[in-house]
């Protein structure tokens, strides 16, 4: 690797006063920094190549802390009902897709949304039905906790309107108790079975496709979660080892799915185990669901649906099973938690087994979103890093005020108060649940609104400064990693991630700049991985 001097670039330095324009990377890590020509003078021995920035504005690299690459680049090709405003809108699109699919195959979809839908009306299945039974037809909602499909779907998947409910999952019925179409949480797994597997060359394609896209979003990073989807650890490590041997410059930070823990343990995997491009994380596991289709797990019913407080994943007993058999190898668990009652009993869990706190990574609580005042205090004594997805608060507000009710409004996506709690919290979209776009993220931190809104923003004392949510997508995803002392910041002896912009980014500006902004440069290592 060529050492090279970026110069004229707008260093991104919101704690001090920087004069500094330049930065001087060998062997990927920053070197020196200082002006143009007082490094120039210090290098003039040696060889070098130049990058101009040509005074765009330099951040640390940005990163995603939470979302699923494999999944997104499937996505790419996939029906997607993320702009579907109507219950019509969405049969026209799978109309349109049926027009072209071959009997026998199936339509797939995802992120439908319907509480962008004026009558918050989903299709059911003899809508789908109408439309097609030559095909089965299997469609994700945005929380991809909740899906729908069609009699064929059902059919092969052997669920008849006599299968009872599986454990943690429920199928959805009419008021006369026939099946309409819906399934939830761990009642996808019988259609997930008989559902076409990929090929390995379409999932090594959707992984590429994944990192091309971040990289062009000007993420250096992604903290991902793909094993359910590559189906073993071997194929995981192999796909991001040939996408690098063939020229990929993108870091993945690996959350490893608690099935696989014997798999993982055959192959000698550590936490923290791999090299500046790809880390084995914290293991994986689901606490509850998701509050859009009700199986978030809450303490108290849900406001609206009183019959019902949510899905448990997993008895407390099988919870203390899992994390045990964690501890035991040395790993951190990354678990999945959206109610206060699921967060509660997590807690008990970690407080029961806690990590040391010599531990390389930390625990990671991921979403956090509904988490009472008392629980947020018994988690602050933890070894514990919080990942948050700040676009989360434009995508649900404001009908998760329904779901929950009055008494729960104060403690809703509390990013402010995470913040103050002391523990390490990072940036995440959860992709492809949420864009990718890192500045939708940092944009959503900031105003707590949809960008075509005008208000001041749901629960505006909430609202994060610019330079704390940029903190989210930098030194936070660092610090969730076990890496603040190498990545996170511009700072010498670190590695050189950086994300250029091609307009100043202040605490004073109007967010909503944000979104007219274009990514110029993403650099990862000191290697230029995406260019404009």
């Amino acid at each position: 690797m060529q050492p090279i001097l970026f110069t004229n670039g707008n260093l991104f330095s919101p704690h001090a006063a920087s004069l500094a324009d330049s930065i001087y990377v060998e062997d990927g890590i920053i070197r020196a920094i200082g002006s143009s020509a007082e490094l120039r003078l210090q290098l003039a021995d040696r060889h070098y190549r130049t990058v101009d920035w040509d005074g765009a504005c330099v951040l640390p690299g940005l990163v995603d802390a939470h979302m699923h690459l494999g999944m997104h680049g499937l996505k790419l090709d996939m029906l997607d009902f993320t702009e579907a405003t109507s219950k019509e809108e969405m049969l026209a699109m799978l109309r349109a897709r049926v027009a072209v699919t071959q009997p026998g195959e199936w339509i797939m979809g995802l992120n439908w949304n319907e509480h962008n839908f004026p009558d918050q009306r989903i299709p059911n299945m003899q809508e789908l039905d109408d439309m097609t039974t030559e095909h089965p037809v299997y469609l994700t909602r945005t929380c991809f906790h909740a899906f729908l499909g069609n009699s064929e779907a059902f059919r092969r998947a052997g669920i008849t309107a006599d299968t009872p409910d599986p454990d943690s999952g429920a199928f959805g019925r009419d008021a006369d108790g026939r099946l309409n179409g819906c399934i939830y949480e761990n009642a996808s797994i019988p259609f997930a079975r008989v559902q076409p597997e990929p090929e390995p060359f379409r999932l090594k394609l959707a992984m590429l496709e994944a990192c091309r896209d971040a990289l062009r979003l000007g993420l250096t990073a992604a903290h991902t979660e793909d094993l359910r989807l590559l189906g073993s650890a071997e194929a995981m490590l192999r796909i991001h080892r040939e996408l690098r041997e063939e020229g990929l410059y993108f870091r993945t930070h690996q959350l490893m799915f608690h099935d696989y823990l014997d798999e993982m343990k055959e192959l000698g995997l550590q936490a923290g185990s791999g090299n500046e491009w790809d880390r084995i994380g914290a293991v994986k596991l689901f606490a509850d669901g998701a509050v859009g289709g009700r199986t978030a797990l809450l303490k108290e019913p849900y406001h609206d649906a009183p019959h019902t407080r949510g899905l448990a994943m997993h008895t407390p007993e099988e919870l203390r099973e899992i994390v045990g058999s964690a501890r035991k190898m040395g790993f951190p668990v990354a678990f999945h938690a959206i109610g206060d009652g699921a967060a509660e009993m997590m807690t008990d869990v970690l407080e029961f087994l806690p990590l040391s706190k010599a531990a390389k990574l930390p625990d990671r609580f991921i979403h956090a979103q509904i988490v009472h005042p008392d629980t947020v205090k018994r988690m602050s004594k933890l070894n514990l890093a919080v990942d948050l997805q700040p676009r989360f608060v434009a995508s649900d507000f404001p009908w998760v005020l329904e779901r929950v009710g009055p008494d729960r409004t104060s403690y809703l996506y509390a990013w402010k108060k995470w913040l103050r709690s002391g523990l390490p919290c990072s940036g995440g979209s959860d992709a492809p649940i949420e864009p990718l776009n890192p500045l939708l993220g940092i944009h959503a931190a900031i105003t707590r609104r949809k960008p075509e809104e005008t208000h001041d923003g749901f629960m505006p004392e909430e609202k994060l400064s610019l330079t704390e949510a940029i903190e989210l997508f930098t030194l936070g995803g660092a610090k969730a990693a076990g890496e603040a002392g190498q990545r996170g910041t511009i700072e010498l002896g670190k590695y050189a991630d950086f994300t250029v912009v091609d307009r100043c980014l202040e605490d004073d500006m109007d967010p909503d700049e944000l979104l007219k902004a274009k990514i110029r440069m993403t650099i990862v290592n000191g290697e230029i991985g995406y260019t404009q």
